[in-house]
């Protein structure tokens, strides 16, 4: 009798213990991610912890993030993040330096695609972060970025930011003298803008 109350004991203490572990949100991108050129405390993962730490229940975020990461790389790279964190909640913001580098809008569309599909197989809702390139790339190409983004987010049934530094890009007291990367002082901003399609993903 004093044996089988022991492992009722120890099972309940299990079962407390695992609905009181946090839920995870993996985000896998680049420098815009990456907290570049300023403190990792600043940047907007980094404050979106905070934010999800302070959630009942708790939530945590892995930054994956990497300065340089393209749309193949990432790709690569995800398949052992979803082994090891077993995130409930996927992140995407990839494809701004497949464009800087003049990638292929095609190869871009198809790793994104991919990393949805291994994120949504492991049973993760994904929000897929979209970016924007600077205006000398030609409305073309901006017109077919956008138009990945979008199109991936309707057939992969995701959320959606259509542009991560809306509000802060065009605004030069909240970015780099790069006219890439947000400073400081931007990146509560951009949290905003993602949180608003996050939030919902997280109940």
């Amino acid at each position: 009798m004093r044996r089988c109350l022991w492992l009722l004991v120890f099972l309940c203490g299990i079962g407390t213990a695992q609905a009181a572990a946090p839920k995870t949100v993996l985000v896998l991108g680049d420098s815009l991610s990456a907290a570049h050129n300023i403190s990792v405390e600043s940047g907007w993962v980094y404050l979106l912890d905070l934010r999800l730490g302070n959630m009942v229940p708790k939530w945590t975020a892995v930054n994956a993030s990497i300065s340089g990461e393209t749309s193949l790389s990432g790709r690569n790279r995800l398949p052992a993040l979803l082994q090891t964190y077993h995130p409930a909640v996927v992140v995407i913001e990839l494809g701004a330096n497949d464009g800087l580098q003049g990638l292929s809008l095609p190869s871009l569309r198809d790793n994104l695609a991919a990393m949805i599909d291994l994120a949504q197989h492991a049973k993760a809702r994904v929000l897929l972060l979209g970016i924007e390139m600077p205006v000398n790339y030609g409305p073309q190409y901006r017109d077919g970025l956008r138009a990945v983004y979008t199109d991936l987010s309707r057939s992969r049934h995701t959320a959606l930011v259509p542009f991560l530094l809306d509000g802060v890009a065009l605004d030069p007291s909240l970015m780099q003298e790069d006219g890439l990367h947000p400073l400081a002082a931007g990146e509560p901003k951009v949290l905003d803008t993602v949180w608003k399609q996050l939030q919902p993903l997280l109940h």
